[in-house]
């Protein structure tokens, strides 16, 4: 099979990142991939230095004309058989390239925010054979934004397992202000209202009334940065709460940390949280969107109710107190990560493929089976809760 995957955000994030995984895996195993991102923008750097063909692509809206007649060409220079849009954006840009052709296209939906209820929304989602979420809770919203279940299917993200992370050398954690020997919490997300980073603030100042010595990164950057630097002057963490903003070591970082927190108010699935398994580190994060299919809650990691900073604080502060329980949850993570390997990534990723090009039914995938399953599990847990 040849695959065109677009992209077409600035910046470098999870979403990006899975992209470009998902590219070279493909790639390893003799299915030629096609890159179409912003030339200058990380995604098509680190694809050109990955050995990736990648085309640029710099639509200066979604419906470019400009940008589809460049995709539409590409289609036939490659002989495309797939183009897979890993973003909102590249669905209108997929949409439009493949219309009049033979060629599939496939979405990815990586967020749990509703579609927008408008008619180029239901028409480019229209257009996709196949819509992998990335999560049950993803699928859920899918089909509450009007999409057929039919052409849901859930092949959750993964992570590369075949890497070596090492810490960060002390003089590193030094310039960033964390003190040597100090409980180190991190939490690795943008500054963005649906990552909830002042829930991360609030609970680092409730954990620290039980763990006073403790001391915290703050991994990212966003139009939040301005509420997170007063929430810590407010707080009185300005010497314990470091916000370093973006980072190109954040998973060296990750690799340094005694917890890992994620205190989103809404989340797909949360890619860092895999990250945390691979590096084996007890997790402390919210109940929201995907997450619980990630974190099973006193098995790989401990989950608090959303947007509640005390509870998530005395996780966060349980993790630290109780080494025993953080090293049992610590291996077990490390054990869960194999589940979210590139490698099955990629074997959903082209089971959904080979689907759409037979023109096979998609409910008969396995992970459908799974994405029925957890969504019955995620009802429970609501309901419970609700109650």
């Amino acid at each position: 099979m040849r695959i065109l995957h677009i992209d077409t955000e600035r910046g470098w994030r999870g979403g990006e990142r899975q992209a470009l995984w998902l590219a070279q895996s493909l790639e390893r195993r003799g299915h030629p991939s096609l890159v179409a991102a912003r030339p200058d923008e990380p995604l098509a750097r680190r694809g050109r230095e990955a050995g990736l063909e990648v085309v640029p692509c710099m639509p200066r809206f979604e419906a470019d004309p400009a940008a589809v007649l460049g995709m539409r060409k590409r289609l036939h220079e490659f002989r495309v058989d797939i183009v897979h849009a890993h973003t909102g954006h590249a669905v209108g840009l997929g949409a439009l390239a493949t219309l009049g052709t033979k060629v599939k296209l496939v979405a990815s939906r990586r967020v749990d925010f509703p579609l927008r209820p408008n008619i180029g929304t239901r028409w480019k989602y229209g257009r996709a054979a196949a819509i992998i979420a990335i999560s049950s809770a993803v699928a859920d919203v899918l089909s509450r934004s009007g999409i057929g279940p039919e052409r849901i299917v859930v092949v959750p993200d993964g992570t590369d397992t075949r890497r070596a992370i090492e810490p960060p050398l002390p003089e590193t954690l030094a310039s960033l202000g964390v003190r040597p020997g100090a409980p180190l919490v991190v939490q690795v997300a943008q500054l963005v209202p649906h990552k909830d980073p002042l829930n991360f603030v609030h609970a680092i100042a409730i954990a620290r009334e039980r763990v006073p010595n403790l001391e915290a990164l703050l991994v990212g950057d966003g139009p939040l940065e301005q509420e997170v630097a007063e929430a810590v002057r407010a707080l009185g963490l300005a010497g314990s709460l470091h916000a370093v903003g973006y980072r190109q070591d954040a998973d060296a970082l990750l690799a340094a940390a005694d917890v890992v927190v994620l205190s989103s108010r809404e989340e797909g699935m949360g890619s860092v949280l895999l990250d945390a398994l691979f590096l084996g580190k007890p997790i402390a994060a919210t109940r929201a969107g995907g997450i619980p299919e990630v974190i099973e809650h006193g098995v790989t990691g401990l989950l608090a109710p959303v947007s509640d900073s005390p509870a998530l604080g005395a996780l966060i502060a349980s993790l630290l107190e109780d080494r025993a329980l953080a090293a049992r949850i610590a291996a077990a993570a490390r054990s869960r990560a194999d589940d979210f390997s590139i490698d099955r990534l990629t074997d959903r990723t082209l089971a959904v493929y080979e689907r759409v090009l037979s023109g096979a039914p998609l409910d008969e995938l396995d992970a459908t089976k799974r994405r029925t399953e957890a969504a019955t599990r995620a009802s429970s847990v609501s309901s419970t809760r609700a109650s």
